[in-house]
């Protein structure tokens, strides 16, 4: 029997749930991300945060698990946070607008790969004349 591409780990406290994610997240491995999420919503967690950090794979059916689990927390009143998504994940994220998801999102910067830093983050942009400086 193979072994699975996606461990999943709930650890409870209270009325909050962690939640860990190790592996792929894919169209196979989605539904159990979605069912994962869902029990929480059954059980009653009202905040529940995902720990992305060991996640090594994230193509559009696991965002759509995401943003579908996002949706149905906020109709239910509750939290859905991502935490520590890998940086072509945060990417994704970034791109797709989806960027409510992530917990802490002013602190999330992906690199940009294959485009440079915006010239002022460079640093070698001079000052217009007669700007004020420092």
């Amino acid at each position: 029997m193979p072994l699975p591409r996606l461990y999943v780990h709930r650890y409870d406290h209270t009325t909050c749930a962690l939640i860990t994610l190790a592996g792929e997240i894919d169209l196979a491995t989605a539904p159990l991300v979605r069912a994962a999420l869902a029990e929480c919503l059954h059980d009653g967690i009202r905040t529940t945060d995902v720990d992305l950090t060991e996640v090594t794979f994230c193509d559009a059916s696991g965002l759509n698990a995401f943003l579908m689990a996002s949706g149905l927390a906020t109709e239910a009143g509750t939290i859905l946070r991502l935490h520590h998504p890998p940086p072509i994940m945060a990417r994704i994220i970034e791109i797709t607008g989806s960027g409510f998801l992530l917990h802490e999102l002013h602190t999330v910067r992906p690199p940009s790969r294959g485009f440079p830093p915006p010239r002022s983050a460079r640093g070698d942009v001079p000052a217009p004349p007669g700007a004020a400086t420092g």
